[in-house]
């Protein structure tokens, strides 16, 4: 079994920026691709950031390009997710998880493991 543990959330204004860390636990960290995910009060978990196992592929969702960068330190078991220009609708608790290899299955359905508790983003306008 894999643990996941989210951290770095916090309430800012509309602009600003916030790294969110993912430390994973129990299971070959490097050789998984791994994503970021959020859900919003009253909404389904979406998929918001993937990286590849050894960080080359990226990929976003179109809301978040240009704004969020997802990163990876597989020497520390830990994917990161920076956050600038926030906005308003970036509210929501963030999870990350595991997923395949195959970018074409980068998405909600494909994850690989239980979630953890989240990291709440709230961002006022």
């Amino acid at each position: 079994q894999v643990q996941l543990v989210e951290s770095g959330g916090g309430s800012v204004q509309a602009g600003g920026s916030l790294r969110l860390s993912c430390a994973a636990s129990g299971r070959t960290f490097s050789s998984y691709a791994m994503g970021w995910f959020r859900q919003a009060p009253g909404k389904e978990r979406e998929f918001v950031a993937a990286i590849s196992w050894g960080g080359s592929t990226t990929y976003y969702t179109d809301s978040v390009k240009g704004r969020f960068t997802i990163s990876r330190d597989n020497a520390k078991n830990t994917v990161y997710l920076q956050m600038n220009s926030l906005k308003p609708e970036d509210t929501a608790v963030y999870d990350c998880n595991l997923l395949p290899p195959r970018t074409t299955a980068w998405g909600t359905s494909n994850t690989l493991a239980a979630w953890g508790q989240g990291t709440l983003v709230t961002v006022s306008s």
